[in-house]
């Protein structure tokens, strides 16, 4: 069993930063694909940032060019640097990571942690 520990999310004013991490209960990070999406009052979950086991970087249109997702798999931890922070970016963000293993999926998920920006 895989647990993932959010942490650095708060209160912040438009245009200011915040530093999400999640730290994952196992080595898994270096052969898993790990991402954050965030899930806003009365809409759905949707993807911010994943990067995949070799490394490779995907970002929703809203947040290119102010997120930034990186990995430390020494320390276990995937992180979320939110620069610019508007309002719309207000919302609890979930880390998850997910691997292909003898044909089966395998997927976890953080807890949530809140970010609320605001104007």
């Amino acid at each position: 069993q895989v647990q993932l520990v959010e942490s650095g999310g708060g209160l912040v004013q438009a245009g200011g930063s915040l530093r999400l991490s999640c730290a994952a209960s196992g080595r898994i990070l270096s052969y898993a694909a790990s991402g954050w999406y965030r899930q806003a009052p009365g809409k759905q979950r949707e993807l911010v940032a994943t990067i995949t086991m070799l490394g490779r970087l995907n970002y929703a249109d809203s947040v290119k060019g102010r997120f930034t997702i990186s990995r430390e798999n020494a320390k276990n931890t995937v992180y979320l640097q939110m620069n610019n922070l508007k309002p719309e970016d207000t919302a609890v963000y979930y880390c998850n990571v997910g691997w292909s293993r003898d044909g089966e999926w395998y997927e976890y998920w953080g807890q949530g942690i809140q970010v609320t920006v605001s104007s």
